[in-house]
C-alpha cells in the first residue's frame, strides 16, 4: 500500500503568504539581510528567472516568484506601487529588527511604538513593494486591560 502524503508539506503552515517581485535574485538578497531569511531554494524557468523560490524567517514559510507579466502575475511595483496585504512578523527584538530593516533598504512607514495591544510595534516598505510589520510582546494584557488602553491611545491620536 502506498505510504500516505501529508496535505500540509512538513515544515509548512496552512496559510503560506506567496509574494510576486521584481528581481527575485535581489529580493532573495534583501530579505536575507533584512529579516534573517533563510533561502531554502529556487527554480528558474529556460529564461533564467525565478519561477519559484522558498525563504524561512524565523519558523515561517513565504514562497516568491519574479513578475510573469505574460501570465498576469504582477509584482505590487507593477500594478500601482504597493500591496494592500503586510507581512507580520514577530521578533525577540523589535526595534533591532527595524533598524535591520532600514538599514538594508526598507522604508520606515510607522516608526517603532509601544501599541495598546501590548506589542512594540512598527512597519517598513520593502524595495519590492511590500509592508512588514515588525513587533515584540512587551505586555500580555486582559481583553478589559486592551480596551481601556484603545479608547486611551485613540482618545490622544489628532481628529483627521
Amino acid at each position: 500500500m502506498p505510504e500516505k502524503v501529508k496535505a500540509v508539506p512538513e515544515g509548512m503552515r496552512t496559510v503560506t503568504p506567496s509574494m510576486v517581485v521584481r528581481d527575485a535574485p535581489k529580493a532573495l538578497e534583501f530579505y536575507k539581510n533584512a529579516f534573517g531569511a533563510t533561502v531554502l531554494g529556487a527554480a528558474k524557468g529556460p529564461d533564467g528567472k525565478i519561477m519559484h523560490a522558498e525563504i524561512r524567517v524565523g519558523d515561517s514559510a513565504i514562497m516568491l516568484a519574479d513578475e510573469f507579466p505574460e501570465w498576469g502575475s504582477l509584482s505590487p511595483l507593477s500594478s500601482g506601487g504597493g500591496s494592500s496585504m503586510s507581512l507580520h512578523i514577530y521578533v525577540e527584538d523589535a526595534d533591532a529588527a527595524f533598524q535591520r530593516a532600514v538599514d538594508a533598504g526598507a522604508k520606515p512607514v510607522m516608526p517603532m511604538t509601544d501599541m495598546f495591544w501590548g506589542d512594540r510595534y512598527g512597519q517598513v516598505m520593502d524595495p519590492f513593494g511590500y509592508r512588514w510589520a515588525i513587533a515584540t510582546r512587551v505586555r500580555n494584557l486582559t481583553s478589559e486591560e486592551m480596551d481601556k488602553a484603545q479608547q486611551e491611545f485613540f482618545a490622544k491620536q489628532p481628529n483627521p
